[in-house]
């Protein structure tokens, strides 16, 4: 999966992190804060060496004026370090441009600075102890080489932390930024899904009006057709195996009507339905949904879909013996958690169908947390928003 930004690269593999360009260019984005910060140092000796305090503040406004949009500039340009997605064209809101550029000048050019130097000199400084702070005595030689050592293995840490530093910094200057451009995002997702959502019960609608009478007729017909035939002709034969062929058909399309939407979440809701699903688990399921009234359509599609994938997730990867299904409504808020004895170890890069689910909750404005340690128990929790 590609890294497009700091904080993504902090989920990689120590080794693949470490090993990546990640640590380096966010370790460049903090030491680029010497432009802003040298022009903070100048413009500050230049007003200060004026004589009247009017005058000075007035220079100190003009200053602001000036560095502020050179500023927010320089910060949409070194963006691109540590994060490579790009920024919408469209003209941000100008006071959050203005916030950002009279922050950048005033805190976070000298914190970004501090960060960096710190995290860097100190390993070196314990890297290079015996050169930096010679000692004698019997135990010097031991203590150099145990400084030396600390500081080799706090170079990793040192890694992670200015690249965190890094990161949320950026996330927070791409907020003030893009802002309209993340609404847009989280407008169009939650669109995508009530454009599927439209879909999804039209096919719906069809297969049961449409392929599943047809089936029905057929499997009628043909039952019909084997009462007018000797049992024991070719015809008979071949009409029962046809027969046969047909009802299993409708089965089928039975099944994948119920998968594409079950009715008895339109009909009965979330509680019905998260209850006939566990019902078809081939691992004993315990449910505890307690929800005092009907929630919105989508909320109650996701948290089901959300159910029946965690569910088959168990039956496929867990070796679980037995799961549970909780639910409750906390306010407005739909709390969900799916829990099961089963080996742990679920990892949402290995292809079981959790970032799909914690896409789709994201697309209302849910959220979802993976707990599965090695050797079990996994839990699932999501939270999504039902105002």
């Amino acid at each position: 999966m590609r890294t497009s930004t700091a904080l993504e690269a902090l989920s990689r593999r120590p080794l693949s992190f470490l090993r990546s360009s990640w640590p380096w260019r966010s370790l460049a984005y903090l030491l680029s804060s010497v432009v802003p910060g040298s022009a903070v140092v100048v413009a500050a000796g230049l007003i200060s060496s004026l004589a009247l305090v009017p005058v000075m503040v007035v220079a100190g406004l003009a200053a602001v004026a000036v560095l502020v949009p050179l500023v927010v500039r320089f910060e949409r340009w070194r963006l691109r370090l540590v994060d490579l997605a790009p920024l919408s064209a469209a003209r941000s809101e100008p006071s959050r441009t203005v916030v950002l550029g009279l922050v950048s000048l005033l805190a976070l050019w000298w914190i970004d600075l501090v960060v960096a130097c710190f995290t860097v000199a100190g390993p070196a400084v314990l890297i290079l102890s015996p050169v930096v702070q010679p000692m004698d005595g019997e135990w010097a030689p031991a203590a150099a080489l145990i400084g030396s050592v600390a500081g080799v293995l706090l170079v990793p840490v040192a890694a992670y932390v200015f690249t965190a530093w890094a990161g949320a910094r950026a996330a927070v200057t791409r907020a003030l930024l893009a802002p309209t451009e993340l609404a847009d995002v989280l407008r169009s997702r939650v669109r995508l899904v009530n454009a599927f959502e439209t879909e999804r019960r039209r096919i719906e609608r069809d297969l049961h009006d449409g392929a599943q009478q047809r089936l029905v007729a057929l499997s009628m017909r043909l039952g019909l057709a084997r009462l007018d035939l000797p049992p024991d002709s070719p015809a008979a034969r071949q009409l029962v195996q046809a027969h046969e062929e047909a009802k299993q058909a409708l089965v089928e399309l039975r099944e994948l009507i119920r998968g594409v939407h079950p009715q008895v979440l339109t009909d009965r809701g979330l509680g019905a339905a998260v209850r006939d699903a566990a019902g078809r688990s081939p691992i004993p399921v315990d449910v505890d949904v307690r929800l005092p009234r009907r929630l919105p359509d989508a909320v109650e599609t996701t948290a089901y879909y959300v159910v029946a994938e965690s569910l088959a997730n168990v039956a496929k990867h867990s070796r679980a013996r037995r799961a549970r299904i909780r639910a409750r409504l906390a306010g407005d808020v739909l709390v969900v958690e799916v829990w099961d004895d089963g080996v742990g170890g679920a990892d949402p890069a290995g292809g079981t169908g959790m970032v799909g689910l914690a896409d789709r909750v994201a697309a209302v404005g849910g959220r979802l947390s993976l707990s599965s340690p090695a050797r079990g128990p996994t839990t699932m929790s999501v939270e999504i928003p039902c105002a």
